[in-house]
């Protein structure tokens, strides 16, 4: 595969992951399209392990501590909508 065709498939799920975390409402939505920033970001980086590495470690670490916060909002106010959630206003 050539490179133009990697970078411009990296390309497209980045503009895929911004617009869907700029018009997500959802929690959970809106961490499926981080996930899908910080894949595009990956595919760019064809020789660089070390970086790949890091970023999956990071996409992990943010999956479960995201998950977890997700799941409390929605024990607590039965809602996963971000607009709804007035956890950090105070």
């Amino acid at each position: 595969m050539m490179l133009e065709h990697i970078l411009v498939l990296s390309a497209y799920l980045f503009s895929i992951g911004i617009y869907g975390l700029i018009t997500s409402r959802n929690m959970v939505r809106a961490l499926m399209c981080l996930e899908l920033i910080l894949n595009a970001v990956n595919i760019n980086f064809l020789k660089g392990n070390i970086f790949s590495i890091f970023v999956i470690a990071i996409a992990a670490a943010e999956a479960s501590i995201g998950s977890a916060i997700v799941s409390s909002i929605y024990r607590n106010r039965k809602s996963t909508r971000i607009n709804q959630s007035t956890l950090l206003n105070k």
